[in-house]
């Protein structure tokens, strides 16, 4: 009788919900040290709860005697090609150059030179620095980039390759392979955040798998979460968590492989930038769900809501583990015990999942999804008609 009062008043209660986002229901985690609060303000539009996390934070040389030597070794033995990778690198390289008086000799320089543009943005700060670059790859890729320079020849050539925080190895050997000599000019480089705790916080959430998804917009970033992860003695928990559960979303092929390299499967978008790497989230995420017949209701399970008929309901965190629960079997009775273990917290007390199921039916909007099964347990109310082994049926 008092669960069936519970149930008459969650249906009193019920009130119209907002319509759902491609996000809505999801919680993604951003590792990225450059840009973060452009791509979680993307994530966010859409619907997305955003657990930042800067796996790394950059850190410029511009005193460094290390980027001076360099400069003033091409300014007097001037290079063939000038490989330019980022726009936040080469602005800075110039700057630097700028602060030691050099700036206009080296502006001379590269105005001479064979000058390669990995991408629109780099390529965007050298005509802003007053040169032109002779190529630039469409796919903004590294290799491609290499192919260019292998296929024209290299032998005896003097290529200057400005670094992106960090060295790029196979890149390099290729080239002296080729014949080149090659000359790294690390404008910055990558160190771990200052601050450890957002990155652990990550890593324990996609341990527990409190996480639908991860992104990372470069390849130190994914690097260091992964030794961190070891560093915290968790790598194989976290590896474990991203092979299945937690969704890996990289920004480029580039990115990916630290990742791919431990056998982790990632997607990435055909446009190595932000907003096609949200929109591989946008399309990826909402279709891992598998929609259930429900009490004439189609309803989604999502990271921390349920999607009722295409309205968003966001659900609390116990009352989501009981619909997990329930779901794992869809029209199966799931005894109070085996509920009361999915329960984060609860203890001993069977009347705990009887709260949390009053909250949950509330939250839900509609009680009749779960029905009560006197002296044995709850259920998802399945339509008689549907197909149990496509829903997860046993």
């Amino acid at each position: 009788m008092h669960e069936q009062q519970q149930e008459h008043g969650a249906q009193e209660r019920t009130e119209p919900a907002p319509a759902v986002r491609p996000l809505d229901g999801f919680t993604v985690g951003v590792t990225a040290a450059r840009r973060a609060e452009e791509l979680g303000a993307l994530l966010e539009r859409r619907g997305a709860q955003v657990l930042h996390a800067p796996a790394l934070r950059i850190v410029p040389l511009p005193d460094d005697t290390e980027l001076l030597a360099v400069t003033q070794d091409l300014l007097g033995h001037p290079p063939d090609i000038v490989v330019a990778t980022t726009a936040i690198g080469f602005r800075g390289w110039v700057e630097a150059a700028e602060g030691w008086g050099l700036g206009e000799a080296l502006l001379d320089r590269l105005a001479e030179v064979e000058l390669l543009a990995r991408g629109p943005k780099v390529r965007g700060a050298i005509r802003a620095a007053g040169l032109s670059e002779k190529w630039s790859p469409a796919s903004e890729s590294m290799a491609e980039v290499l192919d260019r320079l292998l296929a024209e020849g290299v032998a005896d050539r003097r290529v200057a390759l400005q670094l992106h925080g960090e060295p790029l190895p196979g890149f390099v050997e290729a080239l002296r392979a080729g014949g080149a000599e090659v000359v790294g000019v690390p404008v910055y480089r990558w160190m771990p955040p200052e601050d450890i705790g957002p990155v652990d916080r990550l890593l324990d959430a996609v341990a527990a798998r409190a996480l639908d998804a991860v992104t990372f917009t470069s390849a130190p970033a994914a690097a260091s979460l992964l030794r961190r992860a070891g560093e915290r003695g968790m790598r194989e928990e976290v590896l474990a968590a991203l092979r299945r559960e937690v969704l890996v979303v990289c920004v480029g092929p580039v990115t990916a492989l630290p990742l791919q390299a431990e056998d982790l499967p990632t997607l990435q978008p055909e446009r190595f930038r932000l907003g096609p790497l949200v929109q591989v989230l946008c399309r990826e995420l909402p279709s891992r769900v598998r929609p259930l017949p429900v009490a004439g209701r189609r309803l989604e399970i999502r990271g921390h809501a349920a999607v009722v008929d295409g309205a968003l309901r966001p659900v609390p965190p116990a009352g989501m583990a009981l619909l997990r629960a329930l779901a794992r079997r869809p029209g199966w009775v799931v005894s109070r015990a085996e509920l009361l273990r999915a329960l984060p917290g609860a203890g001993r007390d069977e009347h705990a999942v009887e709260s949390a199921m009053a909250r949950l039916r509330v939250a839900l909007g509609a009680p009749q999804l779960i029905q009560t099964v006197v002296k044995r347990g709850y259920r998802l109310s399945l339509d008689p008609h549907a197909d149990t082994d496509k829903y997860g049926g046993e």
